[in-house]
């Protein structure tokens, strides 16, 4: 262990330095003596009776013991080793674009342009607010160190078990709804992705046979709506190199999207799984960000190419375009509330940070960044999207599903997502095994039968959605109305209340404002099950 705050004496044939006769000096003693006084006094976790600040040594006396005897002379303080606020505001940014940026054309879609706008801000600031009242919960605990402490300590500390089992709780359903919507997008991208190689190879010119525009930049309408089926049109054409009908359908019957591409998944990623360490998977993390940025630049290129294509109507729908105001709003509030989620790690992204003053305002730049992000997505493919012909209804919750497989750049997309989500699912069942095994069996790796038994549960609910229910925008909403219900409205409102309250500064406004956040939470989430 690292004693940033404790030295001990060692004796001098154990201390492994640049000198190898390196010796403990006297002064090194005697701060040793008097910590061991401040050590018998109190507990270590108790502030009033720690060992002030000219009883800790400085940096460069401050030792590493191993178990063998020897001491090694650490080189370099903790903050030579964290980031500078530019690096930790876009760790922040990478790690909350995630596959919810996928559904937010179809969230703005359902609850109509102008009403969208205004709901991924004020989600976003609501969100923001919650975040900064968990990043200084630790904080506000007196006479405890908290200094490694996560949220869920803190919940511990003020609702006991039930806060922190809870707490625990609605952190799984974001992991395992997170894996969930991965194993449905990965079924996509795989079958577009196979689809688009097989008829590359076999020269079959496929003109989709869903519905959709004419042109180099076609637009296709998966799931025709309502009359969009009378501005539209689709054929499959084989071409001479091509095998022919029953080849073709046949490629159709094993390769299919919902009934074998699940399945097929299954023999990759079940094996990953198991593995008991995931830091092999975490070297491929960069992936992310490639193809956050190639996403940017394809949603950019295909809004300059398709043009802007809007009509204002501000309440009644027309057989082309939405109204600007639509009471399917929540299902937008539900995917926000997973897309703007990062509550259960903020405070261990924060800790690297080299300025810790700069906290709120490297948190608050950070999601104004990936508010940004989120607009400029989805507000550039909602506008670009061809009505007419097409209506706006057509939008899908993966937008990349209303383009025909046979798009090259929407190809390299779906393979970039396809390769990070392979290598990130793994790394999420990892956090999964390491919180719920710890809990319940006080170790990360009870064994190769726990774990497995485990993992064929967690598969077992991606494939069972990949076949019957692909739907990633609903499946993102619930799970983020569910867990956003306690880790971002209830818990972080409840422990602020309190800590205002043991400090004797809780105001009725502030009472009255965190208890509507809890209120808004509930609602939120009740109101997922009648859209």
């Amino acid at each position: 262990i690292v004693l940033s705050s404790r030295p001990f004496h060692v004796e001098p044939r154990n201390i492994v330095g640049d000198d190898p006769q390196e010796r403990v000096s006297a002064e090194a003693a005697i701060l040793n003596s008097r910590v061991h006084y401040y050590s018998r006094l109190t507990g270590s976790s108790d502030r009033l009776l720690s060992p002030p600040n000219h009883v800790i040594p400085r940096p460069e006396e401050i030792y590493i013991y191993s178990p063998l005897g020897m001491a090694f002379k650490v080189t370099g303080s903790d903050a030579s080793s964290r980031n500078p606020s530019i690096i930790t505001i876009f760790a922040i940014w990478n790690t909350m674009m995630g596959t919810s940026i996928l559904s937010i054309p179809w969230g703005i879609k359902q609850s109509g342009f102008t009403l969208g706008i205004l709901i991924l801000i004020f989600t976003g600031l609501l969100m923001l607010y919650c975040c900064y009242i968990v990043l200084k919960s630790p904080k506000a605990i007196p006479y405890v160190d908290t200094s490694d402490w996560e949220f869920p300590d803190v919940c511990r500390y003020y609702f006991g078990k039930f806060g922190q089992w809870s707490s625990l709780v609605f952190s799984m359903v974001s992991l395992i709804g997170a894996m969930v919507v991965y194993w449905v997008l990965m079924s996509n991208f795989l079958y577009n992705t196979g689809q688009f190689i097989y008829n590359y190879a076999h020269n079959v010119n496929v003109s989709d046979s869903e519905y959709g525009t004419n042109g180099s930049d076609k637009v296709i309408c998966p799931f025709a709506r309502n009359d969009a089926a009378n501005h539209t049109h689709g054929t499959v054409d084989l071409g001479g190199g091509g095998n022919g009908t029953t080849d073709f359908s046949s490629f159709e019957h094993w390769w299919s999207k919902t009934n074998t591409i699940p399945l097929y998944l299954i023999i990759l990623l079940l094996p990953l799984l198991c593995f008991r360490s995931a830091s092999f998977f975490a070297r491929f993390t960069f992936l992310g960000t490639i193809s956050v940025i190639y996403l940017i630049s394809l949603v950019t290129y295909k809004a300059i190419r398709l043009g802007f294509h809007l009509e204002f109507h501000w309440f009644d729908s027309t057989k082309l375009f939405v109204p600007e105001f639509r009471l399917l709003f929540p299902q937008l509030t539900g995917v926000l509330t997973l897309a703007f989620f990062i509550h259960n790690c903020i405070i261990t992204l924060m800790k690297s940070n080299k300025h810790q003053e700069n906290n709120v305002r490297d948190l608050s730049v950070a999601y104004l960044l990936v508010g940004l992000t989120y607009l400029y997505v989805g507000v550039l493919i909602f506008a670009a999207f061809p009505s007419p012909p097409l209506s706006k209804e057509c939008i899908e919750p993966n937008f990349l599903d209303n383009f025909p497989s046979s798009d090259v750049m929407v190809f390299v997309a779906r393979t970039c997502l396809l390769f990070q989500m392979i290598t990130v699912y793994p790394l999420l069942g990892y956090l999964v095994r390491v919180q719920m095994m710890g809990q319940l069996f006080g170790n990360h790796y009870p064994s190769f039968c726990h774990v497995l038994l485990l993992n064929i549960i967690i598969v077992g609910a991606g494939v069972l959605m990949a076949k019957f229910y692909p739907n990633i925008g609903s499946i993102i909403r619930f799970s983020g109305a569910t867990c956003g219900l306690a880790l971002v409205f209830i818990f972080p409102a409840l422990v602020h209340m309190i800590s205002l309250k043991r400090q004797g500064a809780l105001s009725w406004p502030s009472a009255v404002f965190h208890t509507f956040l809890i209120l808004l939470g509930i609602a939120n989430l009740v109101a997922q099950f009648f859209m």
